[in-house]
């Protein structure tokens, strides 16, 4: 009689907790629009699916979406098998079926993101069933994301989701991360992975900054011997043409465009090992030193090894995007060179050395807008004063608030569309909870009209690889590049609180963990489940 008593004692008290669980704090990043109410409904796994609503244009068989449903499942009951489904049986019994009806107006099922993608949805949570609309599959995507955060358990593993309106889309087009894979090269697995958790963000853009000084090592069907002779190691240390379709792949699945860089006429030193005559010979006096500086502006073979490039790079890489760089270009070793010196004359440049910086890179700028490539550019090549088509894209990288927004001003009133990152440099580390710096960030606080802060199309989180790879990328880019992601996202008046977002975040940065993220804590504290990969 006593045990009896004791079961029914303990039945009695997870009835209890059950019904006192507190849902979790909301999504992130913030929806334009969310209502949660108090009312909430027991969900079994057993019991859980998927489906297209009837006015669907895509329907079974769409890849992104199907692909998709099985992601999230997965993502939703991370505790969840078939096997381990009898043992939590007792959980679940009491959960009515629960249908999840995804509806896009176009289907567009087996292309690719691009710069006019529709990311909005609605997402409405009732009892057994969950309606989510949306334009395009990209949106329908960043609403399976939110429904996955609504999902909650309490201590005994029972699963809950609250009756939820939420009306949302994105503030900026352009959100993106770089990711540096020439100061150190990134196993393929860890770009994936990055990929996973740009998509649990809502980011939209991988920036591949692929090569660079360092080394060199993507894979050329047309230059092999670029990273042959221009990687750490032509057979470890490369990314051939498959794992680049690979990540190509895994990225549209998550609707997160690739775009790749590859930076010139600085940043270039890999390149020179595997392609001659490409870089300046330096010198002293009239004698080689044996080094090189940048590519050499002054050859026609330059500019046919870059047009036969980025021939290959418009066949790799579907996006209309591609990064040509411009940055930090060194003049000691054009000043060096006399044939340098006697094409300068030739042009009327005088000893005006960014004069023929701009030559060189309206000469790419040129040949990509040939190949129906829209080019992005750091911010140097504007501050040179270059002449380059109206549709280029211009970063900012360089300087504090104050220099970032007087650039923010200047360029955008020069009529050019402009991404902001100079304040998301987040390979940069210090001590305390520096995602709040970076949650303070207001892209269009310049001086300008509405029509100039209409120009800032987006921004980007840069994790650059000096002292970056495999073993410390994610903790240092997570939960930190969140804190942007949320400013990219949402609504900037309801956002701008810190201490409002911290217990959110939080609770984000135990998600991540749930889903195999090594993301770094914020500050004191615990997650119900803890990194289970070291």
């Amino acid at each position: 009689m006593t045990r009896r008593r004791t079961y029914l004692e303990l039945c009695a008290l997870l009835v209890y907790l059950s019904v006192n669980v507190k849902p979790v704090n909301g999504v992130w990043p913030l929806p334009q629009q969310i209502d949660i109410s108090a009312e909430r409904y027991a969900l079994s796994p057993q019991f859980f699916s998927f489906t297209y609503g009837k006015d669907s244009a895509a329907q079974t068989g769409c890849s992104v979406l199907d692909n998709a449903f099985k992601r999230y499942f997965s993502v939703i009951f991370p505790d969840f098998t078939h096997a381990s489904g009898s043992r939590f049986h007792h959980l679940w019994s009491e959960a009515k079926p629960f249908v999840v009806s995804v509806s896009v107006k176009t289907s567009g099922c087996d292309g690719y993101p691009d710069e006019d993608s529709d990311e909005s949805y609605n997402l409405s949570v009732s009892e057994s069933q969950a309606l989510l609309k949306s334009v395009s599959v990209w949106g329908a995507l960043r609403g399976l994301e939110s429904l996955s955060q609504l999902v909650y358990q309490d201590d005994y593993g029972s699963y809950f989701i609250n009756k939820t309106e939420i009306v949302d889309f994105p503030r900026f087009a352009f959100r993106g991360l770089l990711l540096d894979t020439s100061r150190h090269y990134l196993p393929l697995h860890a770009i994936l992975k990055t990929l996973d958790a740009m998509s649990y963000s809502k980011f939209n853009v991988f920036h591949w900054h692929i090569v660079d000084d360092p080394s060199f090592p993507y894979q050329s069907r047309r230059f092999p011997d670029l990273s042959n002779k221009g990687a750490f190691h032509p057979f470890t240390h490369i990314y051939t043409q498959t794992d680049v379709m690979r990540v190509i792949e895994h990225a549209r699945m998550r609707g997160i465009r690739v775009v790749p860089e590859f930076d010139s006429p600085g940043h270039t030193q890999s390149w020179g090992k595997g392609q001659p005559d490409l870089l300046t010979p330096c010198y002293k006096g009239d004698v080689p030193t044996g080094t090189f500086g940048p590519v050499d502006p002054t050859l026609d073979s330059t500019y046919k090894f870059m047009e036969s490039l980025f021939k290959e790079v418009k066949s790799v890489f579907p996006d209309s995007y591609v990064h040509i760089g411009g940055d930090e270009v060194s003049f000691t070793c054009w000043k060096s060179n006399p044939n340098v010196g006697k094409f300068m004359e030739k042009m009327g440049f005088g000893k005006d050395y960014t004069k023929l910086e701009s030559f060189y890179m309206e000469n790419i700028v040129n040949m990509t807008a040939a190949l129906n490539k829209t080019a992005i550019v750091w911010q140097d090549v504007f501050d040179y004063h270059e002449r380059i088509p109206q549709d280029t894209l211009l970063e900012i990288w360089k300087g504090l608030p104050e220099k970032y927004e007087d650039e923010l001003s200047r360029m955008t009133k020069a009529g050019y569309r402009v991404l902001l990152s100079a304040p998301w440099y987040i390979n940069h580390i210090s001590m305390g909870q520096d995602w709040r710096n970076s949650y303070a960030v207001q892209p269009q606080n310049f001086s300008g009209t509405d029509e100039q802060k209409k120009l800032v199309i987006g921004g980007e989180v840069a994790m650059w690889g000096e002292y970056v790879d495999a073993t410390n990328l994610s903790p240092r880019l997570w939960p930190r590049a969140c804190a942007a992601a949320e400013r990219l996202w949402s609504d900037e008046s309801k956002t701008l609180n810190a201490d409002l977002a911290y217990p959110r975040l939080t609770d984000f940065r135990c998600r991540l963990l749930r889903r195999g993220i090594q993301a770094e804590p914020l500050y004191v504290g615990h997650c119900n489940h803890e990194y289970s990969g070291l």
